[in-house]
C-alpha cells in the first residue's frame, strides 16, 4: 500500500521492542483487537508486559487481564527482567469469579462462562487503559465448552473495544482444534511466536506476523531471543535496489603477486569465497585484506566462527601482522561467534549494525561452515547467506568467506559448489605433493567483475602473511594433489622463508 502526502498516516503503538516495531512498520496501529499465538513458553507474556510497559512510559494505562497466571507469577517474570509493573493495573480474573463460591480453572465445567465475561466486561467499563492484555484465551475456550459459543463472546468482546479508545492483545496458546483459524479471522492482526528445540545447543525462537489489515509489513521469519531485559527481535534483512553507482574500486591486500592473481585485486561492494583444506591459510589471506584495509583508515568486522579470539590475535602477531593496534582503537572488531547460542537472524542482524551504526566497509566471515552449523537446514543456508551479501554488495561493502572442504585431498569442487555460485570471486587454495614435500598452490576460479589470471600459483604462509610465487607452469594435475613436474628441478619458493624474494 502506499500512502499519499494527502493521507495522515495512521497513529501507531509501539510495542517496546526496536525489531517489532520495524516489522510492522513502527508498531501497531491503535485501537484494534490483535491475536498472539504461541505455545507455551514461546514468550507471550514477555512480549504483552513490554506493550504494556512502553504504554506506560508513553503515559498510557495498560490493563493485565490474567486468567491463567497470578500476580505475585507475572511479578516474578518482571522481576526476572529488572522491571516493576506498578504502573500496570493487573486484574486477576480466576480470583474476581472463583471468590466466595469456590469454583476453579481446573474445573470450568461448574465455571458459569456468562458470569465470567460479566467481571470482565465490567472490570473494562471501569478502566480507561489504552492498552489491554488476555492471557489467556485458552481458558475461556474452555469455559465456553463450545466453539459457537466462544467464537460469539469473542465477537462481542471485540465489538466492545471498537466503542473505546483502547489497543488490545490476546493471548492464546494454540488449544484450538487443527484448522480453526476463528480467532484469526477476528483479529486485526496476528503475530505467531514459535519454540524450536534443537538437536543441540540453545533453542531458537522465530515470530512471524500473518497478518496486519491495512498496513505493510515484513513478511516471513525473524528470528528473536528472550534475554534480561526483555524479547529482541532480529527482522531478516530487506532486499533494496542501490543507488546507481559507477563501477567499485579494485581492493588492494599489500602483495603486488596476489593482487595480479586476481586482476588487479578485489572489486569494492563484492563477494569472495576462498576455499580450500584446513590449514591451507584462508584465514591468513582474509587477514591481508583486513590488515591492508585498517592501514587505509577503513573499520572492519571479523566475525570467527571456527577460532577463539585469543588463537586469532596470537596467529596474527606470529605472522607479524600487528593487529592489535587496529582493535584497541576500533578500526578492526574480532567477534567470537558461537553457532549454537545465536540464531542465523542474529548474527545477520549485527551485520547490518556493524554497516549501518559502525560504517564497516570490509566483512570477513570465517567460515561458512561454522555459519552453516547455526542454520536449521541448508537451504535456509542459501537463502539467508544470498540476502546477507545481497545487502552487502547494496551498501558497497567488500564481503570475505572462508569454506574449509572436508579431508586434506578431498575435491574442493563438490565442497563449495552450494555455496560458490553466491559468491563474485572465488579464490581456491589446494595442497599438493612435490619431490616428497607437501606444498601449496593457490588460483582465482572465478571473477564477476572482471578478469584474472588462469594460472596457478605456489605459495606459502610466512612472516608477513601469504608469500605468491610464480605461476606453476610446468606442472600438471596440481588440482588433483599429485602433480606431474615436467621441468627442471629448481624448486619453485625455497622451503626456508626467511628470504622469501630468492
Amino acid at each position: 500500500m502506499t500512502q499519499t502526502s494527502e493521507t495522515p498516516r495512521e497513529a501507531r503503538a509501539s510495542t517496546g521492542i526496536a525489531g517489532l516495531d520495524d516489522i510492522v512498520g513502527g508498531g501497531l496501529p491503535v485501537h484494534h483487537l490483535y491475536l498472539v499465538d504461541g505455545e507455551p513458553g514461546s514468550g507471550k507474556t514477555t512480549l504483552a508486559l513490554q506493550f504494556l510497559l512502553e504504554g506506560a512510559a508513553r503515559g498510557e494505562r495498560g490493563l493485565y487481564v490474567t486468567l491463567s497466571e497470578s500476580r505475585a507469577e507475572l511479578e516474578g517474570v518482571a522481576a526476572s527482567h529488572g522491571w516493576s509493573l506498578d504502573t500496570i493495573d493487573i486484574f486477576e480474573l480466576n480470583a474476581a469469579t472463583v471468590g466466595q463460591e469456590e469454583y476453579t480453572l481446573f474445573h470450568p465445567a461448574e465455571v458459569e462462562f456468562q458470569q465470567t465475561m460479566e467481571s470482565v466486561i465490567g472490570m473494562l467499563e471501569q478502566s480507561s487503559a489504552a492498552r489491554v492484555v488476555f492471557d489467556s484465551l485458552s481458558e475461556m475456550r474452555l469455559l465456553a465448552r463450545d466453539a459457537l459459543r466462544f467464537r460469539r463472546q469473542i465477537l462481542a468482546l471485540k465489538q466492545f473495544f471498537a466503542t473505546r479508545p483502547c489497543t488490545v492483545l490476546l493471548l492464546d496458546d494454540k488449544t484450538a482444534p487443527d484448522g480453526d483459524m476463528q480467532l484469526h479471522s477476528i483479529a486485526h492482526g496476528v503475530m505467531r511466536l514459535e519454540h524450536i528445540a534443537m538437536e543441540y545447543g540453545a533453542e531458537r525462537r522465530r515470530l512471524q506476523v500473518t497478518k496486519l489489515r491495512g498496513s505493510r509489513f515484513w513478511g516471513g521469519f525473524h528470528d528473536f531471543r528472550i534475554a534480561t531485559g526483555g524479547i529482541a527481535v532480529f527482522p531478516r534483512i530487506r532486499h533494496t535496489v542501490p543507488a546507481s553507482q559507477g563501477p567499485g574500486h579494485e581492493i588492494r591486500s599489500g602483495s603486488a603477486e596476489l593482487d595480479a592473481l586476481l586482476g588487479g585485486g578485489l572489486s569494492c561492494g563484492t563477494s569472495t569465497l576462498v576455499t580450500g583444506a584446513a590449514g591451507t591459510g584462508k584465514t591468513t589471506l582474509s587477514l591481508a585484506y583486513v590488515q591492508a584495509a585498517v592501514q587505509r583508515g577503513e573499520r572492519v568486522r571479523m566475525y570467527l566462527f571456527d577460532e577463539r579470539v585469543t588463537t586469532f590475535r596470537m596467529r596474527a602477531a606470529g605472522l607479524g601482522l600487528d593487529v592489535h593496534a587496529a582493535i584497541e582503537d576500533g578500526r578492526l572488531r574480532v567477534v567470537q561467534v558461537e553457532p549454537t547460542e545465536m540464531s542465523p537472524g542474529e548474527f545477520a542482524n549485527d551485520v547490518v549494525h556493524a554497516v549501518e551504526d559502525d560504517e564497516v566497509t570490509l566483512v570477513v566471515i570465517d567460515s561458512v561452515n561454522g555459519y552453516m552449523n547455526a542454520m536449521p537446514s541448508e537451504r535456509q543456508l542459501g537463502i539467508q547467506l544470498h540476502e546477507l551479501l545481497s545487502y552487502l554488495a547494496g551498501r558497497r561493502v567488500t564481503s570475505i568467506l572462508t569454506l574449509v572442504q572436508r579431508g586434506i585431498f578431498g575435491n574442493p569442487v563438490d565442497e563449495a559448489a552450494e555455496v560458490s555460485y553466491l559468491a563474485d570471486t572465488v579464490v581456491l587454495l589446494r595442497y599438493f605433493e612435490h619431490v616428497g614435500s607437501v606444498r601449496q598452490a593457490i588460483s582465482v576460479v572465478k571473477k564477476r567483475s572482471g578478469s584474472h589470471e588462469r594460472t596457478i600459483r605456489e605459495y606459502r604462509v610466512g612472516p608477513g602473511g601469504i608469500i605468491v610465487g610464480e605461476p606453476l607452469t610446468e606442472f600438471q594435475g596440481v588440482l588433483s594433489g599429485v602433480p606431474q613436474y615436467t621441468g627442471s628441478s629448481r624448486p619453485m619458493l625455497l622451503m626456508n622463508t626467511s628470504n622469501p624474494a630468492k
